[in-house]
């Protein structure tokens, strides 16, 4: 666009000047023609920079997920190709589920027997109280004979021994009462604490169950949304195991989201919903419509390191870092252009809401530096 306009105001120069000489051609006004151009070139450049910035650092990122079991177990199917479109719910990969079936087994037998015990805890909390009321008569009873006792003895008409012998009973009847009662509060106590209407022991065993039933259902791995499974090497026979830090794959989600790096004077007059235009090296001459959704007001410099040292800037005499530039965030408009590939590179220009009659220049401008993509500048 700036060869067009040099060329109008070529014409225009040659018109006043030479066809039409309504102004002298001298040396004053060739010198003054070449200065005016240059610094209408200049001043528009520094203008389209503000107005209609463009920015080459623009990136297409896809959100990638690290696929991690969360069981532990031996890969028994992988049904799934590498780098072929997944849809969410598919299914990824297969564990061997024979071990975590016998866990439910084993705890369902678990189960029914806390269930059998708890149905016994009413009938053992009545015998507890049955034996409790026994030992408490029997001990009424040996209270009442160890006064009888004592009264003959007083009156010369019993035995010494028959007092000691109430006595004894007494004592082993009060400790015999106490652990009857102790029992009682213990069935008591079991029964009273219940989760969701059920004993503690049944719910516990039944949460047990409920969680071997889940790890079950873990070891069949599904596709978390649309996308690919990049780099796949997990193979049947393989050992998958629950860690963070061992992913048997990398899926990448359809989800993409586009990002554009300006310098920090260039986004004085930028907002979201301003129009933008895309233009990617993998699709040469093609323009992809989209607005700017927000501008992510940080960068790496704002963040200091936590340390026993005072912020600075850097080394005395050493040269300072060049400002960082900061992300805007953009939405394609274009639905049938959305599908870009994850990793692509190109340029941006931004159209704002201020001398719009201008933006004209930048399309222009943009649209053929676009087609210059076409060009491999490569011997080999």
């Amino acid at each position: 666009m700036l060869e067009v306009i040099a060329l109008v105001y070529g014409g225009l120069v040659w018109l006043v000047f030479i066809k039409f000489k309504l102004l002298p051609w001298n040396i004053k006004s060739q010198v003054g023609v070449v200065a005016v151009g240059l610094a209408g070139i200049i001043a528009l450049i520094f203008i389209l920079n503000v107005i209609a910035p463009t920015s080459s650092q623009v990136r297409v990122a896809n959100y990638v997920v690290e696929i991690v079991p969360s069981v532990t177990g031996r890969v028994l199917e992988v049904p799934i190709e590498g780098n072929r479109l997944i849809r969410k719910g598919d299914t990824l990969l297969k564990l061997d589920p024979k071990p975590f079936q016998i866990q439910i087994k084993a705890l369902e037998a678990n189960l029914a027997t806390v269930q059998a015990n708890a149905a016994q805890l009413t009938a053992q909390r009545d015998a507890a109280r049955a034996h409790s009321a026994s030992t408490q008569a029997q001990l009424d009873l040996a209270k009442i004979r160890l006064g009888q006792a004592r009264v003959l003895a007083r009156a010369g008409a019993g035995k010494r021994y028959d007092i000691e012998q109430y006595a004894a009973e007494v004592k082993q009847l009060i400790a015999a009462g106490k652990a009857a009662k102790a029992e009682e509060q213990r069935i008591t106590l079991m029964l009273d604490s219940q989760v969701d209407g059920e004993v503690s022991t049944v719910a516990q065993a039944r949460a047990q169950l409920a969680t071997a039933h889940w790890e079950l259902e873990q070891t069949v791995i599904l596709a978390p949304d649309d996308g690919y499974a990049i780099n796949l090497q997990v193979r049947p026979g393989s050992y998958a195991a629950a860690l963070p830090l061992r992913p048997v794959m990398s899926f990448v989600e359809t989800n993409q989201r586009v990002v554009s790096f300006f310098d920090q004077n260039q986004l004085t007059h930028v907002a979201p919903g301003n129009p933008v235009e895309i233009a990617l090296h993998v699709r040469p001459g093609q323009i992809i419509q989209g607005t700017v959704d927000s501008i992510v007001w940080a960068n790496a410099q704002g963040q200091f390191q936590a340390s026993g040292a005072l912020p600075t800037e850097g080394v005395q005499g050493a040269m300072t870092p060049r400002p960082l530039q900061y992300a805007v965030r953009i939405n394609v408009t274009d639905p049938e252009k959305w599908d870009l590939p994850m990793g692509a590179r190109g340029v941006a220009a931004i159209y704002t809401d201020h001398l719009s009659a201008l933006h004209l220049v930048r399309k222009v401008m943009f649209r053929a530096s676009s087609k210059l993509d076409y060009l491999i500048f490569k011997l080999h």
